[in-house]
């Protein structure tokens, strides 16, 4: 019998059937012109025959039923009906909206930020060419088709970067000796 794969509630896997028996897409159909969302008629045929629908399972039979549209309102968003209520905008105001939005804001010219820079000279390695001792931090790519390359410069222990770099890329306002001398809890040994 054709059917997929579902994990219950206690772990063990079960196969619900892909074909829904004619009781069942009965109940739904009764569910469904009740007013039910698809989520609560699953929840209702689940109920009562004790299978394991899901509200898509349920959408999806009630589309091949013909039935996907019964209990929808009939101004929802997207249809006729609801299109024609919506306020019609004149040309001037389409203008000035579309204006509006292919404008960029206007930011105020942050003063006095000096970004943190690290004072090394890196060796620009291309990531095919970075040994597994080397830096990892990346120099370039900020401009469309630039080559982005790697300081290259030997690693700190414990890291992907060297000291300076390391430095740079941690809160400055915590000390850099802490982060390297914590012990991670599983490898502390028990006594």
């Amino acid at each position: 019998m054709p059917g997929w794969r579902r994990m219950n509630g206690s772990g063990n896997e079960t196969v619900e059937s892909v074909c829904w028996p004619p009781s069942h897409c009965e109940a739904l159909r009764e569910f469904l012109t009740r007013g039910m969302s698809h989520r609560d008629a699953a929840h209702a045929v689940n109920a009562r025959f004790g299978t394991g629908y899901s509200r898509s399972a349920a959408l999806g039979r009630a589309r091949r039923m013909g039935l996907a549209e019964i209990g929808r309102s009939e101004s929802r968003p997207g249809t006729v009906e609801a299109q024609s209520q919506r306020p019609v905008m004149s040309r001037s105001d389409e203008a000035v909206l579309l204006k509006l939005l292919r404008s960029r804001p206007a930011f105020p010219q942050c003063g006095g930020f000096k970004p943190r820079c690290a004072e090394v000279a890196p060796r620009h390695v291309e990531l095919t060419e970075l040994d597994a001792g080397d830096c990892r931090y990346p120099y370039g790519g900020d401009e469309e088709g630039e080559t982005i390359t790697f300081c290259g410069r030997p690693c700190r222990k414990g890291s992907s970067y060297c000291a300076p770099h390391f430095r740079l890329t941690r809160n400055p306002d915590v000390p850099t000796d802490r982060a390297s001398d914590v012990t991670p809890p599983g490898l502390i040994a028990a006594v």
